[in-house]
């Protein structure tokens, strides 16, 4: 765990709300017809369509996110997938009670 890439990755207010939609998907994106996105995670047209960017900058906010490991990312086909990392999330957590 690297403390400065995850604190850079949750500096930015649309990663963070990425994050807490990743905590309930199918509350924020409903169901997807290719994946389940609670088991698999939630695709990137999604977030483009959800977030009304585009779609390299929703790339780069997920690729951001998951170099910090705060999501992980599944392939499947051409589509690529994300969901929140929760070990990574509980690890941030004992962090910052116990080492701040």
């Amino acid at each position: 765990m690297n403390p400065i890439d995850i604190f850079k990755a949750l500096s930015n207010e649309t990663r963070l709300q990425i994050l807490i939609w990743l905590k309930e998907p199918e509350v924020h994106f409903g169901t997807q017809t290719s994946a389940d996105c609670k088991d698999v995670g939630v695709c990137v047209s999604l977030f483009h369509q959800r977030l009304q960017l585009t779609q390299s900058t929703v790339s780069e906010y997920l690729a951001i996110l998951q170099r910090a490991g705060l999501v992980t990312a599944t392939r499947i086909g051409k589509w690529t997938y994300y969901k929140r990392n929760e070990d990574m999330l509980r690890k941030v957590a004992h962090y910052l009670e116990d080492e701040l």
